[in-house]
């Protein structure tokens, strides 16, 4: 059983930088595609950023630029660096593992969950 813990989440001001964790536990993570998924209250889960143990990856277009993922099979982490980050970037930052490592970007591909991080950006 594969299990993914996140953290890095807080408060920051428009235009700051924040750091996201997720460290997974279990089996074969490092062939594993790994993703970030955010939900905003109100609004459906939606994705942000993609990694393949191959080292492609692949953004959301409203973070492009902005957000980097990547990950450290040695440490079985894969992490989110968000920068020059919005008032609508606010949202629980939620970690996600597919084990096939053929999932795209609908949530339903991915087989594993953390429980989330809040990041909340202020003006």
């Amino acid at each position: 059983q594969v299990q993914l813990v996140e953290s890095g989440g807080g408060l920051v001001q428009a235009g700051g930088s924040l750091k996201l964790n997720c460290a997974a536990s279990g089996p074969t993570f490092s062939t594993f595609k790994m993703a970030w998924f955010r939900q905003a209250p109100g609004k459906e889960r939606e994705f942000v950023a993609a990694g393949s143990w191959r080292g492609g990856t692949s953004y959301a277009d409203s973070v492009k630029g902005r957000f980097t993922i990547s990950r450290d099979n040695a440490k079985r982490t894969v992490y989110l660096e968000m920068n020059g980050l919005k008032l609508e970037d606010t949202a629980v930052y939620y970690c996600a593992a597919d084990r096939r490592g053929t999932a795209l970007r609908s949530a339903a591909d991915y087989d594993y969950w953390g429980q989330g991080t809040q990041v909340t950006v202020s003006s």
